[in-house]
């Protein structure tokens, strides 16, 4: 009894901030103006397919960045000292007790026409003329790197710091080189660290919507600065945005099931 009872607030919460908004969202999808039962929506996704391809590739680019920096940093961090383990986390982190929006604005502040970057590499001598930086994909990729790679370092870390370093000493004692010891020791231990990161970091860059209004411009619309607009736009549709935003749900589901299952089949 005494476990119900605090389990108690954790169902409340889940159900007034995730439950209730998730059945206004089945709502709006599949009605109309008049509170009628309709698909009149579904047929409109198939126009904004573009707009989710793009938001999915640079979401796996980002993954993938965060993935291949992420990992060797979480395992240098876990064979550190304790206290150095510590403040290397701490540096990490850091930059997440800014604002989520200043952080971007300081990168238009670097990639911009007139930006350090392009200043710094014309003092040099390095470029004859300004760089096109800002309002691409990469710096959209870019952003979500900076932003989300704590996302990626965090978990991996969680896991690498429990594997016993004489698991890998035992390894090379057997005649193990190093990129056999990554292969058969290091990389199947840390599988699960390898997943949370990468749903961690997959799932916001998705459905970002700051990053790519700052950094990539009209014409790097993701499917989040399109939610936002038909919800917050000067002529607002929640029913779009609400089928829009349950498509965007399912294929996030669809991709973390993925992950899950392929999971299980690598461990075993």
């Amino acid at each position: 009894m005494k476990n119900r009872a605090l389990a108690i607030p954790h169902i409340v919460w889940s159900a007034i901030f995730i439950v209730v908004p998730i059945c206004f969202v089945l709502y709006f999808a599949f009605t109309n103006d008049e509170g009628a039962f309709t698909l009149e929506w579904v047929s409109q996704i198939a126009k904004y397919w573009s707009v989710f391809a793009r938001s999915l590739k640079l979401a796996f680019y980002a993954t993938v960045i965060c993935l291949v920096i992420g990992y060797p940093m979480a395992y240098i961090i876990s064979r550190c000292k304790w206290i150095t383990q510590r403040t290397l986390v701490m540096l990490i982190m850091l930059p997440m007790w800014m604002n989520f929006l200043l952080r971007t604005y300081a990168w238009m502040t670097l990639l911009e026409r007139n930006g350090i970057i392009n200043n710094l590499l014309e003092s040099l001598g390095l470029i004859s003329e300004p760089l096109k930086m800002i309002n691409t994909e990469g710096a959209v990729v870019i952003g979500m790197v900076y932003n989300f790679l704590p996302f990626m370092i965090i978990p991996l870390y969680n896991i690498m710091v429990k594997i016993d370093q004489s698991l890998i000493e035992a390894a090379q004692d057997l005649g193990c080189n190093m990129p056999r010891v990554f292969r058969r020791v290091l990389f199947p231990l840390s599988i699960p660290g390898i997943v949370n990161g990468i749903t961690m970091v997959f799932v916001p860059a998705a459905s970002t919507f700051v990053i790519s209004q700052k950094l990539g411009g009209a014409k790097n619309m993701l499917i989040g600065d399109l939610i936002d607009t038909y919800f917050m736009g000067g002529e607002p549709n929640f029913h779009i945005g609400s089928m829009l935003s349950l498509v965007l749900m399912l294929i996030i589901l669809i991709c973390m099931a993925f992950m899950n299952t392929n999971q299980e089949e690598v461990m075993l």
